[in-house]
């Protein structure tokens, strides 16, 4: 029913079911489904991922306009990061980012000068069911800045916010 649901439509859907083993919610999520809850469950639990699901969005299909379109890749002062390509160059040439690190970098281009605590970048590029350790993202943000050259004593791209987490630095040029 969810992949006919799927053809039409992109209405959120949230299985709640008595079905617990892992090959139902492979398929169930599988199907179309943007998360799945098996009993037993608590009602907070599922408000929690009804909020979750919500908070993520939807992309919706542009509506063509008569201004010109943006260019895809987003330009700043020595760094050019394309999201359609997955691409990153700075002044010295293209930068190879693993999958992990482009999506972080993404994350924080997106908003730049936009604090994101670590449990805030987590959900974005992890997902709301990471379960771990959120210095995590600590590791990653150094391996990028490695790769993209930034120094952590006086950063020029991604800076550290003490006690809350990291932001973009560079303005959109």
């Amino acid at each position: 029913m969810l992949r006919q649901i799927r053809t039409t439509s992109e209405v959120y859907v949230v299985m709640v079911t008595a079905r617990a083993e892992e090959v139902d919610l492979l398929v169930g999520l599988s199907v179309g489904a943007d998360d799945y809850v098996a009993k037993p469950f608590s009602p907070r639990e599922v408000v929690a991922r009804v909020k979750t699901v919500l908070r993520r969005g939807r992309n919706v299909p542009e509506v063509v306009s008569a201004t010109p379109p943006v260019p895809s890749a987003w330009q700043f002062a020595g760094l050019a990061i394309d999201p359609e390509r997955r691409e990153v160059r700075t002044g010295d040439g293209p930068v190879e980012l693993s999958a992990l690190e482009f999506d972080l970098l993404a994350a924080l281009a997106s908003s730049p000068g936009r604090v994101f605590s670590r449990a805030q970048l987590l959900e974005r590029v992890w997902g709301y069911a990471f379960f771990g350790d959120e210095r995590v993202v600590d590791v990653h943000v150094r391996n990028l800045r490695r790769a993209l050259g930034d120094d952590a004593a006086s950063p020029a791209i991604i800076g550290t916010v003490r006690g809350v987490g990291y932001k973009f630095l560079k303005e959109p040029a």
